[in-house]
Protein backbone atom coordinates (compact mmCIF):
# COMPACT_ATOMS: atom_id res chain seq x y z
CA UNK A 1 0.00 0.00 0.00
CA UNK A 2 1.69 3.09 -0.74
CA UNK A 3 1.21 6.64 1.14
CA UNK A 4 -2.11 7.88 -1.39
CA UNK A 5 -3.62 5.08 0.45
CA UNK A 6 -2.46 5.34 3.89
CA UNK A 7 -4.16 9.24 3.55
CA UNK A 8 -7.17 7.91 2.16
CA UNK A 9 -7.45 5.46 4.85
CA UNK A 10 -7.10 7.97 7.33
CA UNK A 11 -9.34 10.28 5.94
CA UNK A 12 -12.55 7.59 5.79
CA UNK A 13 -11.49 7.07 9.44
CA UNK A 14 -12.36 10.71 10.19
CA UNK A 15 -15.23 11.06 7.87
CA UNK A 16 -14.03 12.76 5.06
CA UNK A 17 -14.54 12.47 1.55
CA UNK A 18 -12.09 10.47 -0.14
CA UNK A 19 -11.98 8.73 -3.46
CA UNK A 20 -12.99 5.61 -3.26
CA UNK A 21 -11.10 3.98 -5.98
CA UNK A 22 -7.73 4.35 -4.42
CA UNK A 23 -9.48 1.84 -1.08
CA UNK A 24 -11.20 -0.27 -3.27
CA UNK A 25 -8.82 -3.18 -3.52
CA UNK A 26 -8.27 -3.17 0.05
CA UNK A 27 -12.26 -2.76 1.40
CA UNK A 28 -13.63 -6.53 2.07
CA UNK A 29 -16.88 -7.98 2.39
CA UNK A 30 -17.81 -6.36 5.17
CA UNK A 31 -17.08 -2.66 4.79
CA UNK A 32 -13.98 -2.27 6.54
CA UNK A 33 -10.73 -1.88 4.99
CA UNK A 34 -6.87 -3.26 5.48
CA UNK A 35 -4.78 -0.93 7.78
CA UNK A 36 -2.03 1.08 6.25
CA UNK A 37 1.43 -1.03 5.59
CA UNK A 38 3.06 1.78 8.31
CA UNK A 39 0.36 0.74 10.50
CA UNK A 40 0.64 -3.03 10.05
CA UNK A 41 4.23 -2.75 10.70
CA UNK A 42 4.03 -0.08 14.34
CA UNK A 43 0.88 -2.82 15.20
CA UNK A 44 3.29 -5.76 14.76
CA UNK A 45 5.62 -4.20 17.28
CA UNK A 46 3.28 -3.46 19.86
CA UNK A 47 1.18 -6.74 19.42
CA UNK A 48 4.55 -7.94 20.70
CA UNK A 49 5.15 -6.21 23.53
CA UNK A 50 1.58 -8.12 24.89
CA UNK A 51 2.25 -11.77 23.22
CA UNK A 52 5.25 -13.87 23.88
CA UNK A 53 4.06 -16.08 20.61
CA UNK A 54 4.12 -12.82 18.34
CA UNK A 55 7.86 -12.05 19.88
CA UNK A 56 9.22 -15.89 20.02
CA UNK A 57 6.91 -17.92 17.49
CA UNK A 58 6.51 -18.07 14.05
CA UNK A 59 4.25 -15.66 12.32
CA UNK A 60 3.17 -16.81 8.58
CA UNK A 61 1.04 -14.67 6.44
CA UNK A 62 -1.39 -16.16 3.63
CA UNK A 63 -3.40 -14.77 1.01
CA UNK A 64 -6.57 -16.67 1.39
CA UNK A 65 -8.66 -15.65 4.35
CA UNK A 66 -11.60 -17.85 4.18
CA UNK A 67 -11.68 -21.55 4.42
CA UNK A 68 -9.52 -24.48 5.21
CA UNK A 69 -5.62 -24.63 4.25
CA UNK A 70 -3.41 -27.16 4.16
CA UNK A 71 0.60 -26.47 5.79
CA UNK A 72 3.29 -28.61 5.52
CA UNK A 73 6.45 -29.08 7.46
CA UNK A 74 9.23 -30.84 7.37
CA UNK A 75 11.49 -32.40 10.16
CA UNK A 76 14.12 -34.19 8.08
CA UNK A 77 17.53 -34.39 9.69
CA UNK A 78 21.01 -34.74 7.81
CA UNK A 79 23.64 -37.43 6.87
CA UNK A 80 26.53 -38.64 5.82
CA UNK A 81 26.65 -40.85 2.84
CA UNK A 82 29.34 -42.64 0.59
CA UNK A 83 29.66 -40.81 -2.60
CA UNK A 84 26.98 -42.30 -5.03
CA UNK A 85 24.44 -43.71 -3.00
CA UNK A 86 21.26 -43.07 -3.02
CA UNK A 87 19.91 -40.69 -0.44
CA UNK A 88 17.09 -41.90 1.66
CA UNK A 89 13.89 -41.11 2.15
CA UNK A 90 13.64 -41.23 5.49
CA UNK A 91 15.79 -37.89 5.98
CA UNK A 92 12.95 -36.43 5.76
CA UNK A 93 9.67 -36.56 7.37
CA UNK A 94 6.85 -34.48 6.01
CA UNK A 95 3.77 -33.57 8.44
CA UNK A 96 0.61 -32.06 6.91
CA UNK A 97 -2.03 -30.24 8.70
CA UNK A 98 -4.76 -28.11 8.34
CA UNK A 99 -5.16 -24.00 8.91
CA UNK A 100 -8.32 -22.67 9.43
CA UNK A 101 -9.58 -18.80 9.67
CA UNK A 102 -10.80 -17.62 12.99
CA UNK A 103 -11.50 -14.30 13.03
CA UNK A 104 -11.03 -11.92 16.12
CA UNK A 105 -12.13 -8.51 16.61
CA UNK A 106 -12.70 -5.45 18.94
CA UNK A 107 -14.92 -2.28 19.13
CA UNK A 108 -13.24 1.64 19.65
CA UNK A 109 -16.01 4.11 20.31
CA UNK A 110 -15.20 8.06 20.83
CA UNK A 111 -16.39 11.30 20.77
CA UNK A 112 -17.81 12.96 17.69
CA UNK A 113 -15.69 16.20 18.56
CA UNK A 114 -12.19 13.91 19.16
CA UNK A 115 -12.81 12.05 15.57
CA UNK A 116 -13.13 15.67 13.44
CA UNK A 117 -10.03 17.34 15.55
CA UNK A 118 -6.72 17.22 13.23
CA UNK A 119 -5.07 17.62 16.03
CA UNK A 120 -6.60 14.49 17.63
CA UNK A 121 -3.67 11.56 16.34
CA UNK A 122 -6.96 9.17 15.91
CA UNK A 123 -4.13 6.61 14.51
CA UNK A 124 -1.82 6.53 17.57
CA UNK A 125 -5.05 6.13 19.95
CA UNK A 126 -6.10 3.34 17.33
CA UNK A 127 -2.83 1.37 17.26
CA UNK A 128 -2.56 1.44 21.18
CA UNK A 129 -6.13 0.69 21.86
CA UNK A 130 -5.97 -2.26 19.38
CA UNK A 131 -2.63 -3.90 19.80
CA UNK A 132 -3.39 -3.91 23.84
CA UNK A 133 -6.52 -5.47 23.07
CA UNK A 134 -5.63 -8.08 20.27
CA UNK A 135 -2.08 -8.77 21.87
CA UNK A 136 -3.68 -9.93 25.03
CA UNK A 137 -6.33 -11.98 23.24
CA UNK A 138 -3.91 -13.84 21.01
CA UNK A 139 -1.67 -14.92 23.69
CA UNK A 140 -4.39 -16.38 25.90
CA UNK A 141 -5.83 -18.23 22.91
CA UNK A 142 -2.37 -19.43 21.80
CA UNK A 143 -2.01 -20.95 25.16
CA UNK A 144 -5.48 -22.20 25.85
CA UNK A 145 -7.51 -22.71 23.00
CA UNK A 146 -8.96 -25.86 22.26
CA UNK A 147 -8.78 -25.56 18.23
CA UNK A 148 -13.05 -25.69 18.08
CA UNK A 149 -14.20 -22.13 16.87
CA UNK A 150 -10.48 -21.06 17.98
CA UNK A 151 -6.80 -21.51 17.51
CA UNK A 152 -5.04 -24.67 18.98
CA UNK A 153 -3.45 -23.71 21.81
CA UNK A 154 0.33 -24.62 23.59
CA UNK A 155 -1.46 -26.38 26.37
CA UNK A 156 -4.39 -28.43 24.28
CA UNK A 157 -4.18 -32.02 23.98
CA UNK A 158 -3.09 -31.72 20.94
CA UNK A 159 -0.68 -28.97 21.37
CA UNK A 160 3.06 -29.94 23.96
CA UNK A 161 4.18 -32.84 25.23
CA UNK A 162 3.90 -33.78 28.83
CA UNK A 163 7.18 -33.88 29.56
CA UNK A 164 6.87 -34.51 33.49
CA UNK A 165 3.62 -35.26 35.69
CA UNK A 166 4.03 -33.82 38.89
CA UNK A 167 2.88 -36.24 41.95
CA UNK A 168 1.01 -33.75 44.04
CA UNK A 169 -2.09 -32.10 42.20
CA UNK A 170 -0.60 -28.46 43.98
CA UNK A 171 2.96 -28.16 44.60
CA UNK A 172 5.98 -28.81 42.11
CA UNK A 173 8.96 -30.40 43.25
CA UNK A 174 12.40 -29.34 42.60
CA UNK A 175 13.62 -32.66 40.89
CA UNK A 176 10.12 -32.41 38.22
CA UNK A 177 11.64 -28.82 37.24
CA UNK A 178 14.84 -30.57 36.46
CA UNK A 179 12.98 -33.64 34.87
CA UNK A 180 11.12 -31.43 32.82
CA UNK A 181 14.36 -29.28 31.52
CA UNK A 182 15.81 -33.07 30.38
CA UNK A 183 12.93 -34.13 29.18
CA UNK A 184 13.46 -31.36 25.96
CA UNK A 185 15.75 -33.16 23.27
CA UNK A 186 19.09 -31.22 23.25
CA UNK A 187 18.76 -29.58 19.79
CA UNK A 188 15.13 -27.58 21.52
CA UNK A 189 16.80 -26.71 24.49
CA UNK A 190 19.39 -24.13 22.78
CA UNK A 191 16.95 -21.75 22.23
CA UNK A 192 13.93 -22.95 24.59
CA UNK A 193 12.23 -20.59 27.45
CA UNK A 194 10.09 -20.92 30.57
CA UNK A 195 6.54 -20.26 30.20
CA UNK A 196 4.62 -19.62 33.88
CA UNK A 197 2.08 -17.72 35.56
CA UNK A 198 3.65 -14.71 37.88
CA UNK A 199 2.20 -16.75 41.29
CA UNK A 200 4.21 -20.59 39.64
CA UNK A 201 7.61 -18.19 39.08
CA UNK A 202 6.77 -17.11 42.64
CA UNK A 203 6.94 -20.66 44.37
CA UNK A 204 9.76 -21.36 41.84
CA UNK A 205 11.99 -18.25 43.43
CA UNK A 206 12.31 -19.75 46.92
CA UNK A 207 12.68 -23.63 45.33
CA UNK A 208 16.03 -24.65 46.46
CA UNK A 209 17.71 -27.96 45.83
CA UNK A 210 18.92 -30.47 48.51
CA UNK A 211 22.48 -28.22 48.97
CA UNK A 212 20.30 -25.07 49.36
CA UNK A 213 20.95 -23.48 46.22
CA UNK A 214 18.50 -21.44 44.43
CA UNK A 215 16.48 -23.27 41.35
CA UNK A 216 15.86 -19.43 40.56
CA UNK A 217 19.04 -17.25 39.28
CA UNK A 218 17.43 -13.43 40.05
CA UNK A 219 19.88 -11.48 38.29
CA UNK A 220 19.17 -13.52 34.95
CA UNK A 221 15.68 -14.44 36.00
CA UNK A 222 16.52 -17.48 34.68
CA UNK A 223 16.55 -21.05 35.72
CA UNK A 224 19.41 -23.25 34.80
CA UNK A 225 19.86 -20.26 32.50
CA UNK A 226 17.16 -20.38 30.65
CA UNK A 227 14.85 -17.18 30.56
CA UNK A 228 11.80 -17.60 32.31
CA UNK A 229 8.58 -15.63 30.63
CA UNK A 230 5.60 -15.00 33.29
CA UNK A 231 1.97 -14.06 31.73
CA UNK A 232 -1.50 -14.11 32.80
CA UNK A 233 -2.51 -16.58 30.60
CA UNK A 234 -0.79 -19.34 32.01
CA UNK A 235 -2.41 -21.69 34.45
CA UNK A 236 -1.69 -22.24 38.29
CA UNK A 237 -0.47 -25.18 39.87
CA UNK A 238 -4.17 -26.95 40.58
CA UNK A 239 -5.71 -30.97 39.59
CA UNK A 240 -4.80 -31.49 36.21
CA UNK A 241 -3.28 -27.99 35.31
CA UNK A 242 -0.35 -27.42 32.98
CA UNK A 243 1.23 -24.77 34.40
CA UNK A 244 5.03 -24.76 33.33
CA UNK A 245 6.01 -24.88 29.84
CA UNK A 246 9.40 -25.11 28.36
CA UNK A 247 10.58 -25.12 24.67
CA UNK A 248 11.69 -23.58 21.61
CA UNK A 249 8.44 -21.17 21.08
CA UNK A 250 9.29 -21.15 17.15
CA UNK A 251 7.60 -24.02 16.50
CA UNK A 252 4.53 -22.71 17.72
CA UNK A 253 2.82 -21.15 13.93
CA UNK A 254 0.72 -17.64 14.67
CA UNK A 255 -0.90 -17.61 11.13
CA UNK A 256 -2.38 -14.20 9.71
CA UNK A 257 -5.20 -15.58 7.25
CA UNK A 258 -6.21 -11.83 6.71
CA UNK A 259 -4.08 -8.64 8.27
CA UNK A 260 -5.90 -6.28 10.79
CA UNK A 261 -9.11 -4.64 8.88
CA UNK A 262 -11.08 -1.30 10.31
CA UNK A 263 -14.26 -0.57 9.55
CA UNK A 264 -15.99 3.25 11.08
CA UNK A 265 -19.06 2.59 11.98
CA UNK A 266 -21.36 6.07 12.12
CA UNK A 267 -24.94 5.20 12.68
CA UNK A 268 -24.66 2.93 15.74
CA UNK A 269 -23.22 5.37 18.16
CA UNK A 270 -24.87 8.58 16.77
CA UNK A 271 -27.43 9.19 19.49
CA UNK A 272 -24.33 9.51 22.10
CA UNK A 273 -22.75 11.66 19.51
CA UNK A 274 -19.71 9.18 19.14
CA UNK A 275 -17.99 6.95 16.67
CA UNK A 276 -17.53 3.40 16.35
CA UNK A 277 -14.40 2.23 15.25
CA UNK A 278 -14.38 -2.44 14.64
CA UNK A 279 -10.83 -4.16 14.04
CA UNK A 280 -11.15 -7.61 13.13
CA UNK A 281 -8.29 -10.26 12.00
CA UNK A 282 -8.79 -13.44 10.91
CA UNK A 283 -5.76 -15.80 12.13
CA UNK A 284 -4.77 -19.84 13.08
CA UNK A 285 -2.28 -21.06 15.62
CA UNK A 286 -1.01 -24.11 16.18
CA UNK A 287 2.71 -26.06 17.76
CA UNK A 288 3.56 -28.00 14.42
CA UNK A 289 5.98 -29.87 16.33
CA UNK A 290 4.78 -31.14 19.39
CA UNK A 291 7.81 -32.86 20.55
CA UNK A 292 9.69 -28.87 20.68
CA UNK A 293 7.92 -27.94 23.39
CA UNK A 294 7.20 -29.82 27.17
CA UNK A 295 5.23 -29.14 29.82
CA UNK A 296 5.08 -30.13 33.67
CA UNK A 297 1.37 -31.21 34.16
CA UNK A 298 0.16 -31.69 37.90
CA UNK A 299 -1.43 -34.61 39.43
CA UNK A 300 -5.18 -34.93 38.49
Amino acid sequence: MTNTYGQSFWNVMRGKSVNLSALSDKMDSYGGYQTPEEFKAQLDLALAKDNVFRRLGTVVRTTSPDGKIQAVTSTGTAEWIAEGAAIPESLDTITQFPINSYKLASLVRLKNSFVADTAFDIENYLLNAFARRFGRAEEAMFLNGTGVDQPTGLLSNTGAEVGVTAASETVIAYDEVVKLYFSLKPEYRANAVFLMHDDTAMALRTMKDSTGNPIWNTQSDTIFGKPVITTPSMPVAAAGAKPIAFGELSYYWVIERQPLAIKRVNELYSIQEQIGFTAYERLDGKLILPEAVKVLKMAS
